[in-house]
């Protein structure tokens, strides 16, 4: 069990919300942190209902001011953030020829910088006390591409090759940089992309699950379980990694 602070960005829903859970469980005291300020404070209840600590925090990853606020909200409440965990995202499936300057913008926005944005503002708080554990959320599609994400699996790229360069600029300070990369996720945002992309959803979701080994899509669970144990005190060894968690999808 950890009594640590821990920020989840888009921690209210989908995989957010079940690192979310997790960390609650685990005995961190959780910020969740999101855009949709309702959900957010839903799932905070849910984790103190379940015996775990948490607060509900506004944030907007585009918005260095809102990130400033948010840390400092969690600061205040919770205590200096320990574990950061860089989970908002968003994307929409279509062809890259399809797209438009706004769109490219948008992706790198909320899926790269954002996460710029709030270890910017957090890590050199872990390297004054000695201690911080950064969990970066980057995607297999940005270690092999996928189709339909052509822009969202650039950032995702980004930030699996960020979290390498923070992790060596770091790594004598007590503070370890990681990256989790989920497989497909069975969430709501997965089900609506595949509403949208212009295909029979059954169809979309039915091929991802059948190009996974293991023949089924991953649940936030299991992304979650990989996150704990990044942010866990024991893995103060491991930095720089890149830990796809997709049912054998990627495997390197």
């Amino acid at each position: 069990m950890s009594n640590r602070v821990a920020l989840v960005t888009g921690g209210a829903q989908g995989i957010g919300e079940g690192i979310s859970r997790r960390l609650g469980a685990a005995g961190f005291r959780v910020a969740v942190a999101d855009l949709n300020y309702e959900v957010a404070q839903q799932t905070a209840k849910e984790i103190v209902a379940a015996g775990g600590q948490a607060i509900a925090v506004p944030i907007d990853v585009t918005d260095t001011a809102s990130v400033q606020e948010a840390v400092q909200q969690v600061t205040e409440t919770l205590g200096p953030v320990e574990i950061a965990v860089n989970n908002a995202g968003w994307d929409d499936f279509m062809k890259f020829l399809d797209t438009d300057e706004a769109f490219w913008d948008k992706i790198l926005d909320i899926n790269f910088k954002g996460a710029l944005r709030v270890n910017h503002t957090v890590v050199p708080g872990m390297i004054e006390r000695g201690f911080g554990r950064v969990i970066n959320i980057g995607s297999d599609a940005g270690r092999v591409g996928s189709s339909l994400e052509a822009v969202y699996s650039g950032a995702k790229g980004g930030i699996i090759a960020f979290t390498k360069t923070l992790a060596r600029e770091v790594a004598t300070k007590g503070v370890t940089v990681n990256t989790v990369c989920p497989g497909p996720t069975d969430t709501p945002a997965l089900r609506k992309f595949a509403d949208n992309s212009g295909q029979d959803a059954d169809k979309v979701l039915g091929g991802m699950t059948r190009a996974v080994p293991m023949k089924r899509l991953a649940l936030p669970s299991d992304i979650a379980a990989a996150v704990a144990f990044f942010a866990s005190d024991e893995t103060g060894y491991i930095t720089g990694q890149t830990l796809s968690v997709s049912g054998g999808l990627t495997m390197a």
